[in-house]
């Protein structure tokens, strides 16, 4: 299954939550939707699963060569960033629960459950009410919950919230192997490092409006943020070598010397390395260097800052 946004709005009163948004999720791929606190990443959510409805644009899913403009509860799985399972029910229960509203089969269902709690190593405490569950387990329990009916697509709103490092990676090796399945998945999440190494493409927002979007290779592309060049020198530089390179030096953004003598020069996207260094030689005594392409982490706060900069001049 996959999806196509296109001039999505949606305005509460007098706030645009999310202004002419347009992206594709396609079949079979992780996609992650990211964003600060406010930048519309709920509100597109919500519109996708139905939850509200949207002030223009098109919302259009398509599968098996069939187009749908709304679907029905058994075609997709979904994960609110509200967490609203019955806390003095048993584990056991409230799965079956939740694939009896499914539609699934008794048997079909527990197939499905011991399969997926075993996994997720709570198979023994499957007949616990769900608040004797630590909350990174409870969050297991509920990310089984919504795709404990095999769906086709799986929309995840901050499915890592609460879970430790082994966990996290547990539930990246889970997110994968639904997409080994055929399963296409949406997330929103706020960790970075582990949408990097999860998501097949990505799609960053502020103000309701998409910044970056595409794959890592292209959004480095896009992104104003180059490569950050570490320098190790064999003596402290002189202040006003320093001064030279951050006046001197158009493709340099900024520069950083620690107490190891190590100088960080954060580059602009498209810089001539080669040619800046040969420049640097002349002016420090470099003995040692190294290239390092900028992360998630760093092009997500790089966009957002000129995102945030770029309104304040239009204001």
């Amino acid at each position: 299954m996959h999806i196509d946004v296109n001039s999505l709005s949606k305005r509460y009163k007098n706030l645009t939550a999310v202004d002419a948004l347009s992206f594709r999720v396609n079949s079979g791929e992780i996609f992650a939707i990211l964003g600060p606190n406010g930048a519309g990443k709920s509100s597109t959510i919500r519109m996708l699963v139905g939850l509200t409805s949207k002030d223009s644009g098109d919302i259009v899913f398509q599968h098996h060569e069939q187009s749908f403009t709304q679907l029905d509860s058994d075609q997709f799985g979904y994960l609110p960033e509200e967490r609203g399972l019955y806390q003095d029910v048993s584990i056991h229960k409230i799965l079956h629960y939740v694939a009896a509203l499914k539609g699934m089969r008794k048997a079909d269902a527990e197939q499905q459950i011991q399969h997926w709690l075993t996994e997720f190593e709570l198979a023994d405490r499957q007949k616990e009410p769900l608040k004797s569950l630590s909350k990174g387990n409870q969050q297991k329990i509920q990310l089984l919950s919504s795709i404990i009916h095999r769906p086709e697509l799986v929309i995840l709103d901050e499915p890592f919230s609460g879970l430790d490092p082994v966990n996290q990676e547990k539930v990246i090796q889970f997110l994968k192997t639904l997409q080994q399945q055929g399963t296409t998945v949406l997330l929103s999440a706020h960790q970075m490092s582990l949408v990097e190494k999860l998501a097949d493409r990505l799609l960053l927002m502020a103000n309701g409006k998409s910044v970056l979007y595409g794959n890592m290779d292209s959004i480095r592309t896009e992104s104003t943020l180059g490569s950050e060049l570490q320098l190790e020198l064999a003596s402290v530089p002189e202040t006003a070598q320093l001064d030279a390179i951050r006046q001197g030096f158009d493709d340099v953004c900024s520069v950083t010397l620690n107490k190891a003598n190590n100088l960080h020069l954060q580059l602009v996207s498209g810089c001539q390395i080669p040619n800046l260094l040969q420049q640097l030689m002349t002016m420090l005594p470099i003995i040692n260097l190294q290239l390092q392409q900028p992360g998630l982490h760093e092009i997500y706060l790089h966009a957002l800052s000129e995102n945030t900069t770029g309104s304040q001049n239009h204001a």
